[in-house]
């Protein structure tokens, strides 16, 4: 199996299965000098680890990192940074029923078809449980990028069809993690949190977008053509478990402007910056911060739609290895709705792509405060 890694020059690959023994990866490309916070490692952690509420998966684990290597005196030295996250309450038991059937719009099939063989505890490497791995590759790529000034806040913007109708700026964003919603809207999140535990007493599940901002980023990050910024961003975003759709700046809506309300003008915000007399601004922002697949200097937005979680409490029709038409209803610990916890997720790969990106660009230096 390919295609378990992400990233450059930062580079990030994992490995394991939702019931092996652990989970974990590799981080190549850190630089060195980097005192790493494990603490701020394992909080981000802890914003994805399931068992928060009762609107996500009851799944307890501690998600407790071990760093392998890479580290010296809790500084990065430049080489490979390895880690481990075990696996502690796996209950395989609980699907032992699926062995031979196919659960509708997971990745049974495909798997089965493409390698002759799958792990169906959980559903092996396909489990949203690798996802821990990728926070922690985002926890070390955040505190990188806390040397360049640029920060990535990401928060549930809509769950079915409730939605948040304020503009980012208009949101306490440091607020995002104090419900269990993950939504920085107060007069929003009890209506959020109160519809997904009502789907989840009907055994079903809901989805919804996930929005992110990257601020603080200098222009010129991306390559053209096939290495755009946005486009390694909707990569990235779009590896990421249950997504199904990825929009930047005025995404779809931006169809139904002319081209005379969508263009992003120009001017020069007076100030001093690296030298220059003025800074190049924009008056709107339709384009989300990157053009012609380069950074402009703006805030980098965008969405993430995740569908409703395919593991439902109900009874639906599949088929199994036979080819022969059964019946199946999920058992075990799922999330009703994947956001809350997708959050930190959205969050660690937009970082780490970020971070990929401002080390390729050779015209902006890492400034290590000694």
């Amino acid at each position: 199996m390919a295609g378990n890694s992400i990233g450059n020059i930062f580079k990030l690959t994992t490995f394991g299965e939702s019931h092996g023994k652990a989970i974990g990866g590799v981080i190549d490309g850190c630089p060195a000098g980097i005192e790493l916070d494990i603490e701020f490692i394992q909080n981000e952690l802890a914003k994805r680890k399931p068992g928060q509420s009762k609107i996500t998966t009851q799944r307890k684990e501690d998600d407790t990192v071990e760093i392998l290597s890479g580290l010296f005196e809790g500084v990065t030295t430049g080489t490979p940074i390895g880690f481990v996250i075990k696996n502690n309450n796996q209950k395989s038991t609980d699907y032992s029923h699926i062995e031979d059937k196919f659960r509708p719009s997971h990745a049974d099939y495909t798997y089965e078809s493409k390698y002759g063989i799958r792990d169906y505890r959980g559903g092996g490497r396909s489990s949203a449980r690798e996802t821990a791995c990728r926070v922690v590759g985002g926890a070390v790529a955040k505190q990188i990028l806390n040397h360049y000034n640029v920060t990535v806040n990401a928060y549930v913007s809509q769950v079915g069809e409730i939605k948040v109708l304020k503009h980012y700026s208009e949101l306490d964003l440091s607020t995002t993690f104090s419900n269990p919603v993950r939504c920085p809207d107060e007069n929003l999140t009890d209506m959020m949190f109160n519809y997904i535990d009502k789907i989840r007493k009907e055994g079903d599940t809901i989805g919804g977008i996930v929005s992110c901002i990257v601020s603080g980023a200098p222009v010129g990050l991306g390559e053209p053509v096939f290495d755009r910024l946005e486009a390694d961003l909707a990569k990235a975003m779009l590896s990421i478990n249950a997504t199904k759709g990825f929009e930047i700046g005025s995404g779809f809506d931006g169809i139904t402007q002319k081209g005379s309300e969508h263009n992003d003008e120009f001017f020069c915000h007076p100030g001093p910056v690296e030298g220059l007399d003025n800074k190049v601004r924009t008056r709107t922002n339709n384009s989300g911060g990157v053009q012609g697949g380069i950074s402009n200097g703006e805030d980098i937005f965008f969405n993430v739609a995740f569908k409703p979680v395919a593991t439902i409490m109900q009874k639906q029709r599949t088929i199994n290895k036979k080819l022969e038409e059964v019946e199946i209803e999920g058992k075990g610990r799922h999330d009703p709705c994947v956001l809350p916890r997708a959050v930190p997720i959205v969050e660690s790969m937009a970082a780490i792509v970020i971070v990929d990106h401002l080390l390729r660009n050779r015209t902006v230096k890492l400034i290590i405060d000694n």
